[in-house]
């Protein structure tokens, strides 16, 4: 395309939107609404996936080595479950090491537990981590069937709920975020088509001597664009304010275990390229899609 006929373009884009000032306002109004509220729900759900993220690097499967195994019969195990697909850590804990945690975590209860220094009844252990909380039944099952295990423990009902709520979660926000797009394609498709409407004589003359469906295209394409832009504008500055103001102002106060909220940089960039992203693309959509119908005429 000669720079000219962008030019030109361009301009006829820009003054679509202000010929029709009053539909632009109102799809516009739309796009920042409809943003507005998908940037509090992509907010919501980035923040309880890194929430989730947290849980899940704190769950652990512990596996017991039988009493009776000797030290040949532990390296063997350990090198056949650090063989197992989706086992990304494997530390030894020496019975000791057990007791010694266990009497930490139980705080005053825990030191009746330090008569059993001396005839420590624990076993020996592997903490295991795999990269994915989903992964745990798996593995847990592969290692229950090796020989020199007496038992394994991973926390099964968090990790189950986690995976649960993590998963309503995500698809409660891509269905609602899906419908308010839906929503704001339809608001500004219809702007364009009143904009079209309008100008359908002019748009007639332009086929009749012969002018392509793409040179007549492409000012409604900028216009969606430039609608797409103008209306992710605001809906960028108060979501990331709100934002600001909560990181600020209560990152310090949460002082609930894995309860962590994303640092504001990068975040802050991700979501802003995000909402500018989406209200491009819907804008452009919107306006692809009444175009497309108009031009078959």
């Amino acid at each position: 395309m000669k720079f000219s006929t962008a030019k030109r373009h361009l301009r006829e884009g820009s003054k679509n939107i202000i010929r029709n000032s009053w539909m632009t306002v109102a799809a516009v109004g739309a796009v920042t609404t409809t943003l507005v509220l998908v940037g509090i729900f992509l907010t919501l759900i980035m923040n309880i996936n890194q929430i989730a993220d947290n849980i899940e690097e704190d769950v652990q499967l512990k596996v017991y080595i039988d009493l009776a195994a000797q030290q040949e019969q532990v390296d063997e195990l350990e090198q056949e479950i650090s063989q197992i697909s989706g086992v990304t850590k494997l530390e030894y804990s020496s019975k000791e090491e057990e007791l010694e945690n266990l009497i930490e975590d139980l705080g005053e209860e825990g030191e009746q537990w330090e008569l059993f220094e001396q005839a420590n009844p624990l076993n020996d252990a592997f903490v295991v981590q795999t990269q994915a909380a989903d992964q745990y039944q798996r593995v847990s099952k592969e290692i229950l069937a090796m020989d020199n295990v007496e038992s394994v423990d991973y926390s099964e009902n968090v990790v189950e709920r986690l995976l649960t709520f993590n998963d309503y979660a995500r698809y409660i926000g891509i269905a609602f975020i899906g419908a308010l797009l839906l929503t704001a394609i339809f608001l500004i498709s219809n702007t364009i088509k009143m904009t079209i409407l309008a100008r359908q004589d002019e748009i007639g003359i332009m086929k009749l001597v012969g002018a392509k469906n793409s040179f007549i295209r492409w000012p409604f394409f900028i216009e969606g664009l430039l609608m797409g832009v103008l209306g992710s504008i605001i809906p960028i500055s108060i979501v990331m304010g709100g934002y600001y103001y909560l990181y600020e102002n209560f990152r310090d106060s949460i002082n609930v275990p894995f309860v962590e909220l994303l640092p504001f940089n990068p975040f802050a960039l991700q979501i802003s390229l995000l909402l500018l992203g989406i209200g491009v693309f819907i804008g452009v959509w919107g306006s692809v899609m009444s175009v497309r119908k108009f031009l078959k005429v």
